[in-house]
């Protein structure tokens, strides 16, 4: 299994850590021997999350199916209309996922989702979203930004490890364009790392995951975001009962 056979399509075995500060600086000192921080260094990554109108995707996906799927939009910092951004769809079978993604302008991604305005592209990845989109009518509902550091095996590239911290959201001004700032996730000092291996872990890898006793968990930005969302509207809706 090839974890990146280009730049927009990804295949690969994907699971989340959820890590104290002290567990993060402890694991970060135990991986240098062996990976690297990539280019990028510290970077904030942004997204919008599209889903039909009564939140199906997500719904479904809470449920833990064998197969999933969901559609984001991606940029790497605050863009405006003229940067370049990610229309992404990412699946989700039996365990591997599989990503892919087409790149355009912030205002050709407008054009398209908003309108039905076909970029000048054509890819197979392109028809795929074509497909998506006519089968679900999703619309924007989050938005998701945090700030990322990646790491990368130096005897094998393709194992990478990635941190997110200060995890934030919101449910309104659904644009990339509208800045970065959100409702925190997470807790202070928390951080999510995901783990990304074309198949098996390295054996260094899996003892010092076991020497500190971090493990996998489940755990979806958009789920929690949403899960969350719920738990809003029903303590609002008590709140109206007992007016």
């Amino acid at each position: 299994m090839n974890q990146m056979k280009s730049n927009n399509i990804f295949e690969r075995v994907e699971k989340k850590y959820l890590l104290s500060n002290m567990d993060y600086e402890l694991l970060k000192e135990k991986l240098l021997p062996f990976m690297k921080m990539d280019h990028y260094g510290l970077h904030t990554i942004c997204n919008i999350y599209f889903d039909t109108e009564n939140y199906e995707l997500i719904r479904t996906s809470i449920e833990g199916p064998v197969y999933k799927e969901k559609l984001r939009l991606r940029s790497y910092g605050i863009p405006t209309d003229n940067s370049a951004v990610f229309l992404e769809i990412k699946k989700k079978y039996k365990g591997v996922v599989y990503k892919r993604r087409v790149s355009m302008t912030l205002e050709e991604t407008k054009r398209y989702l908003k309108h039905g305005i076909h970029p000048s592209m054509d890819s197979q990845i392109l028809k795929e979203i074509d497909y998506f989109i006519q089968f679900y009518r999703p619309v924007p509902k989050v938005y998701l930004a945090y700030d990322r550091i990646a790491l990368y095996g130096m005897e094998d590239s393709d194992i990478r490890i990635t941190f997110d911290q200060n995890i934030r959201s919101r449910m309104t001004e659904l644009d990339l364009a509208e800045g970065d700032h959100g409702k925190c996730l997470l807790e202070k000092g928390a951080v999510l790392m995901e783990i990304k291996v074309p198949s098996a872990y390295p054996l260094w890898l899996a003892g010092i995951l076991s020497d500190l006793m971090i493990y996998p968990l489940s755990f979806s930005k958009y789920g929690n975001v949403y899960k969350e969302q719920l738990i809003d509207e029903r303590n609002g809706n008590l709140c109206l009962q007992a007016l």
